[in-house]
């Protein structure tokens, strides 16, 4: 395996989640934090755009994880966590932008994206490239923001809005 070169090549910067994947504990843990700060810039766009940014964004994930797993020689290199930051993304573009349902989403999603239930696992053991490096943290952002904007519009959560 090859050692990144997140400071020299642009697309290992983009991969590594602006250098937050070269942690060395949690570097997924990074990557979403990486990903919760460009949350505010997301919630300044009208919603369509935010979305379309995220799809635009997923999209390019799905060649950018697997050019940098090839140039590293491995399949989903720990340190690769543009994944992460779309799943942070996708998580919660649809829920209040206030602090209670960030930390909510981050944690929900986190668990998500670690302990990988079905049908995540499933993704994550049968496909590769870019693809299985994105898809699973994609689907575990969809699953954690659709059990949150279930609970928040079921008035379920007694959380600012």
């Amino acid at each position: 395996m090859r050692a990144p070169k997140v400071w020299s090549n642009f697309w290992h910067f983009l991969a590594f989640g602006f250098g937050t994947g070269l942690a060395k504990k949690a570097p997924g843990t990074w990557g979403t934090l990486a990903g919760l700060a460009v949350m505010p810039l997301l919630y300044m766009l009208p919603l369509a755009g935010a979305l379309v940014f995220i799809v635009v964004v997923s999209l390019f994930g799905f060649w950018l994880c697997g050019r940098v797993a090839d140039d590293l020689g491995v399949h989903d290199h720990g340190g690769i966590v543009w994944d992460e930051m779309v799943g942070i993304w996708m998580t919660l573009i649809l829920l209040p932008n206030t602090w209670q349902w960030w930390v909510l989403g981050f944690v929900l999603f986190r668990v998500l994206d670690i302990v990988k239930p079905w049908p995540i696992s499933l993704l994550d053991r049968h496909i590769g490239g870019g693809l299985g490096i994105m898809l699973d943290d994609m689907l575990a952002g969809l699953i954690a923001g659709a059990l949150l904007y279930a609970l928040w519009s079921a008035d379920l959560v007694l959380l600012a809005s």
